[in-house]
């Protein structure tokens, strides 16, 4: 290794080492609103499907995000609904998984 290179490494490990144990800055925390957009749309039907997807998938998405999606078959659905149940800890019951999947797949399944 060149001088040049050593040098900007061991600059590199003095600036970590200087931020690892330099003392803790206060953090002031303020206070912020914001205003969501509204929305009255919901997913059409009246169905068991219309309403577990109105029910569950609304919570974090709009309908407009989920129509905008790519027409996707059952078993990618099914998929994507366990997805959010799993990974991102929605509070859909197991039994209304396959209910929501069969939903989208009856209004944005693949053709």
């Amino acid at each position: 290794m060149n001088a040049r290179l050593q040098l900007v490494g061991l600059a590199s490990a003095i600036a970590v080492a200087a931020v690892l144990v330099a003392p803790a800055q206060a953090l002031t925390l303020k206070k912020e609103s914001i205003t969501l957009p509204e929305s009255a749309r919901v997913f059409p039907g009246d169905g068991a499907g219309a309403k577990a997807a109105n029910t569950y998938c609304l919570m974090c998405h709009s309908v407009g995000m989920v129509m905008n999606q790519p027409d996707l078959g059952k078993a990618a659905w099914t998929v994507e609904v366990n997805k959010m149940k799993n990974v991102f800890k929605a509070p859909i019951p197991e039994d209304q998984v396959a209910v929501i999947a069969d939903y989208l797949d009856s209004i944005k399944g693949k053709k």
